[in-house]
């Protein structure tokens, strides 16, 4: 991952942004259950390390200030691990050096990444 920290999903409903998200939290020892902050908005997991991993779903949201609401900003610019589903609905929140994954189905229903 380098010197990235924040990494924003795109994809379609289904299309398996939670499901890699999870995979790499683990491959990072996170413990912790990972599923979708669908309803929450985040989720917070520990590395074995200790370092927090935060996992955001913009899915539900109505407007960008409740982005606000919450201080966006001290996630995005903690200098730990962020991973942003729905980025599209805070476009413009997402800090420029953002490593951008899409994940897409391609005809034989298997999962394309790319970022």
């Amino acid at each position: 991952m380098g010197d990235h920290k924040v990494f924003v999903f795109y994809g379609s409903m289904g299309a398996g942004k939670t499901t890699f998200i999870k995979a790499v939290c683990e491959e990072l020892g996170v413990e912790d259950v990972i599923n979708s902050p669908t309803f929450a908005i985040i989720n917070e997991y520990n590395t074995k390390n200790g370092d927090p991993i935060f996992h955001f779903d913009f899915y539900r949201i109505n407007k960008i200030e409740e982005a606000y609401d919450f201080g966006y900003e001290d996630y995005f610019y903690s200098g730990n691990l962020c991973f942003i589903e729905w980025p599209e609905k805070i476009k413009e929140l997402i800090p420029s050096d953002a490593v951008e994954v899409y994940i897409t189905e391609n005809a034989e229903g298997e999962r394309e990444i790319n970022f």
